[in-house]
């Protein structure tokens, strides 16, 4: 099939190689000529595993293009993703001045058939928007051309998300005429056909399903992270707990893990998206509030503990830290816990020095305006004289350490660990003072 894609940011570039891969014809288009230069250089402007080996080998086979020309992306595919960003405005609504540019461009350049899709990331009744936008494009040109919008929502995990991609466990796809429906089924048909896991559904419902999964998510995690914290007061560990609920079939053991908070391009948006929709419609949702505000307090976890352990004056002392990105597998630096954690010891007085296997050149960006920060480019740089090491991203390299060197290089013995890598009785026997997150109250030695 003939496919185009708009926009090549995480979203687009997945989806637009994914696609390609199974044997698609996909152009993809973005504005910004120098990403697309890259792209056609063989470079990657994200990283994600796999992704690159998959983009570089189809664009050798012909079958992934990169291009800046809207006309010619437009004429091109019968299916037309959407796959801009939708970043928050200012009330934290996401904001669709890029969605319905694309559907603008759409609408003023398509001269056949086209399957308008939404990949992106957008609040219910979007689809309405862009449907009025591009029959709005074509009645300036006097023309009449048959179109459909159907919402397909994307369930990607970043660090994971080719994977999820070529083998998805479901693909909604919200539509409301059968003719695009049999063109998604047939766009999708390679990848689900083991069994059927395409859930067809109404617009609408399509569009509210991807913000009440990744809220539903984002509220396991905050539970989780508040649960820790009573753990911690009480003298349980937060590790055996979830191991206890999650084996109940009905909890099950996904996003259990207690930690510094969520972070990243989609779960803070979209969870304060939700709620702007809901207050949108007179309707106050007060969990999600409370999951929002949970994580908020959550990314200070980590600053409180280094407080109580050397106090608020921190000016002459030195962190290691271990891990920038809000995750493992990927550079993605956005709402990560690591740039709050930096910041409020930068503000006490304290240096930074900080490793990350991925993220280094993003946080230099993002980050650049910190002074207290090094970043260096292995984990044994950021050891040598520092006070204590704090982890923040649980990347695999982190888990198996050298725990003899970081011993003999670290002033003192120090961890805090925020993503309970380790456990607090190994670390007891091997002369190291330990503060995992709710991991009960006896873990200085």
């Amino acid at each position: 099939m003939k496919v185009t894609i708009i926009g090549t940011g995480y979203v687009g570039l997945v989806t637009g190689a994914c696609l390609a891969e199974m044997g698609n014809h996909v152009v993809c288009l973005d504005l910004d000529a120098k990403k697309i230069q890259l792209l056609n250089d063989g470079g990657i402007p994200i990283y994600e595993p796999g992704l690159k080996e998959i983009v570089q080998r189809n664009v050798a086979g012909g079958r992934l293009q990169f291009t800046t020309d809207v006309e010619r992306a437009v004429n091109h595919g019968t299916m037309q993703f959407i796959g801009v960003g939708t970043p928050p405005d200012e009330d934290g609504s996401a904001d669709l001045q890029y969605v319905l540019a694309a559907a603008r461009s759409i609408g003023r350049y398509m001269t056949d058939y086209k399957v308008v899709i939404d990949k992106s990331t957008v609040p219910v009744g979007t689809a309405d928007k862009v449907k009025a936008v591009i029959a709005e494009e074509l009645a300036q040109r006097g023309k009449t051309v048959d179109f459909a919008v159907v919402s397909n929502p994307e369930f990607l995990k970043e660090g994971a998300a080719v994977e999820d991609f070529m083998r998805p466990d479901r693909i909604v796809v919200g539509a409301d005429d059968e003719r695009s429906v049999l063109l998604m089924r047939a766009l999708y048909a390679p990848y689900i056909r083991s069994h059927e896991r395409l859930l067809v559904m109404d617009v609408r419902s399509a569009e509210f399903t991807k913000y009440a999964a990744n809220s539903m998510l984002a509220t396991r995690i905050s539970f989780m992270n508040e649960l820790a914290l009573l753990a911690e007061k009480v003298g349980a560990d937060i590790e055996l707990v979830r191991k206890g609920i999650g084996s109940d079939p009905r909890i099950g053991y996904q996003f259990l893990y207690a930690g510094t908070g969520y972070g990243g391009s989609c779960f803070p948006k979209d969870v304060n998206a939700l709620m702007r929709t809901g207050k949108e419609y007179g309707i106050d949702l007060m969990v999600l509030n409370a999951v929002d505000r949970a994580n908020e307090r959550q990314k200070t976890v980590l600053v409180d503990k280094v407080v109580a352990r050397f106090g608020s004056d921190l000016r002459g002392r030195r962190f290691a830290m271990w891990g920038l990105a809000f995750k493992p597998n990927t550079d993605d630096m956005r709402d990560a816990p690591s740039r709050e954690v930096i910041a409020q010891l930068a503000r006490m007085g304290a240096t930074i020095v900080a490793y990350d296997p991925a993220a280094a050149e993003e946080a230099h960006r993002v980050l650049s305006h910190v002074e207290a920060l090094t970043i260096v480019d292995n984990v044994k740089s950021t050891l040598e004289g520092a006070d204590a090491l704090l982890i923040l991203t649980e990347w695999r390299e982190f888990k198996s350490p050298d725990f003899e060197q970081i011993k003999s290089m670290l002033k003192q013995p120090i961890v805090f660990d925020g993503r309970n890598l380790y456990e607090p009785a190994l670390m007891k026997e091997l002369g190291f003072e330990y503060q995992g997150i709710g991991r009960g109250t006896n873990q200085f030695t």
